[in-house]
């Protein structure tokens, strides 16, 4: 486990692990949830884009890894006991 956390993980790595977790949230029926997953993973990617150091840029992959993983866990979750009426922003005007 040592080497795979030293090894750092390649730019496309990175940029299917954001499009997965954006993918992932667009499967909530919820537009709250939807909306906050969509907020905190590109607030995630953000902050941690200054990264440098290989040993943090893996430990920050490592946690998105495990962000994905509960997050599509909670996506079966929420598909399970979707609301029965759309959010206020979800209804069209007319």
């Amino acid at each position: 486990m040592a080497s795979a956390a030293a090894k750092s993980p390649t730019r496309l790595e990175v940029l299917s692990l954001f499009r997965s977790l954006l993918r992932t949230a667009h499967e909530f029926s919820d537009y709250n949830v939807r909306e906050y997953t969509k907020r905190r993973t590109i607030d995630g990617f953000q902050s941690n884009r200054s990264l440098s150091d290989q040993q943090s840029i893996s430990a920050a992959y490592a946690n998105g890894k495990e962000q994905l993983a509960i997050v599509k866990r909670q996506a079966v979750i929420y598909s399970l006991y979707a609301p029965k009426v759309k959010s206020i922003m979800e209804l069209k005007s007319v």
